[in-house]
Parts: C-alpha cells; sequence; structure tokens
C-alpha cells in the first residue's frame, strides 16, 4: 500500500503561470497523480468551486486520474483562506463523497482519495488558534508576508477495508496550537478500529511530532518546494506498529506544483 501525503496549494503553479487556464490546470494535476502511482492520497489546501482555481473540485478530479470512486473532501471553511470566509454549519456538508453531500459554495479544505475500499469515513474537529501570524506567501515576485488568520482545523479519516484507519489533517501554524491538535487526533483515533496512521501538513519542523508519541515514517525535507530547508509534512504511526507491517520511504520528485513536496511510503504487512 503506498501512502502519499501533499499540500497542493490549491494546484498552484510553481513558478507561477500567467496565462493558466482550467484546462492546463486539469492536465497538471492529472499528471501529477498518475505520476504517483499512489494507493492512499491525503490532500492538503485543496479547492473547491473557488475563482483562483478555476472552480475545479480538486478532490473529485483526482479520484477520477485515480481511477476510483472512493473520495472525500472535508471543506475546512466557505469562502476563500485569507479573504472572506465563515466555518462549516451545515453537518451534511461536513464531509463530501461519491454517494452523498454536495456545496454549492466555494470552499476549501482537505481530501483522502483510496483505491483501497472504504468502509466508513469519519470528521474530526480539531480547532483553531485564535491569533494568526505572518506567514511567508508564494506571489508572481517570488515570497511575500502576509498576516494570515487562521482557519477551523479538521482531520478526514478513512477506515480501509484492508485494516487500516488512516487520518488526513493539516494541522495550524500556531506554535504549541499545532501540537496540542495531533495530540487531540492521536487520541481520538483510538476509539476507532483498524491500525491508525496519520498523513499530512503537521506545521511542525524538525521531527518535533515524534515529541508526541508516534514515530515519523519518513525523513524529507518538504518545503519549500523549490529549494527545501524544512519538513512540515509528515507520515506517522504508533510505535507499536513495527508488529504488524514494515515501511520504505518514497522517493518522489517536485512535480511542479504547490510550495510542498509531497511525502510517501511504501507499506507491506507483516505475514
Amino acid at each position: 500500500m503506498k501512502v502519499i501525503s501533499w499540500n497542493v496549494l490549491h494546484g498552484m503553479a510553481i513558478p507561477p503561470r500567467e496565462d493558466d487556464h482550467t484546462e492546463q490546470a486539469l492536465a497538471r494535476l492529472e499528471q501529477a497523480v498518475k505520476r504517483l502511482e499512489v494507493d492512499v492520497l491525503g490532500l492538503q489546501e485543496i479547492d473547491h468551486q473557488q475563482k483562483r482555481s478555476f472552480h475545479i473540485h480538486h478532490v473529485q478530479e483526482v479520484a477520477h486520474a485515480m481511477q476510483t470512486p472512493y473520495w472525500a473532501f472535508a471543506p475546512t471553511l466557505i469562502g476563500t483562506p485569507g479573504e472572506k470566509w465563515e466555518a462549516i454549519k451545515d453537518v451534511d456538508s461536513k464531509i463530501i463523497t461519491h454517494a452523498k453531500g454536495h456545496i454549492s459554495e466555494s470552499a476549501y479544505g482537505i481530501g483522502l482519495i483510496s483505491t483501497i475500499p472504504v468502509k466508513q469515513w469519519h470528521r474530526i474537529e480539531l480547532g483553531r488558534s485564535r491569533i494568526g501570524l505572518p506567514l511567508a506567501v508564494p506571489s508572481k515576485r517570488g515570497l511575500g508576508f502576509a498576516y494570515v488568520k487562521d482557519e477551523p482545523r479538521i482531520a478526514l479519516v478513512a477506515e480501509l477495508e484492508n485494516g487500516f484507519t488512516v487520518a488526513v489533517t493539516h494541522l495550524s501554524f500556531v506554535p504549541i496550537v499545532n501540537f496540542l491538535q495531533l495530540k487531540k487526533l492521536q487520541r481520538s483515533l483510538k476509539n476507532l478500529p483498524g491500525t491508525p496512521i496519520i498523513i499530512g501538513d503537521l506545521n511542525l519542523p524538525w521531527n518535533l511530532p515524534q515529541k508526541s508519541g508516534w514515530k515519523s515514517l519518513a525523513q524529507k525535507l518538504t518545503y519549500p518546494s523549490w529549494s527545501p530547508k524544512i519538513q512540515f509534512d509528515y507520515i506517522m504511526a504508533e510505535w507499536q506498529t513495527d508488529s504488524i507491517f514494515t515501511y520504505t520511504e518514497v522517493e518522489i520528485r517536485d512535480l511542479g506544483l504547490s510550495d510542498h513536496l509531497p511525502i510517501g511510503v511504501e507499506i507491506t504487512l507483516k505475514k
């Protein structure tokens, strides 16, 4: 089972392209996904019906490229992050799959796509920081800085038929808050069946997630994609799972999208 996490920065090309349009953006996303040859893919910073990303439903299009019906989109907000937005209030809009749920407005969040059948989906609310921070943001002139208000943080969880339970998340960029969110997610997964794995942009550098009591399955500098200096993206598992499976880090090159590189592992169950 190849598991990959990727913060896709709403499918933004790096470097940004002045003449981008819908067909180019779709083709770029589809080609990138096909190159990954992945079984379980967790995505962060994905759009749904956003003008900036040509009104593409990212998760649905990625699932189409992976030729699988097992996908879910969990919006964290209605509107556009960094601009005008509001939290999700409609219960039926909290998890969108091929079989249920619908959002007509622009939305933003995280997604999980699997070629392995999914038995059940879950959404875990992780809260948010009440303060924001000045952050580096990609622009046509390179990196700029802007004060960014934190958004609600969640995890999207899939119980897979093969016995694994995979949670994708994008944690707060505010220190301490993100670590507490990680701990909350770990506690929540103990109440679900299956061997748990956490994947996503944890916004924690220097392998700090291992201080949580879980181990990191991949060591890779993931940010910024054009000259990686730091690891924000992780694949985490409990230490005792050494008796259940082995794993090998997957080599993934820059795919020309996003300010983050994908990170992945190949997992093999022990006999």
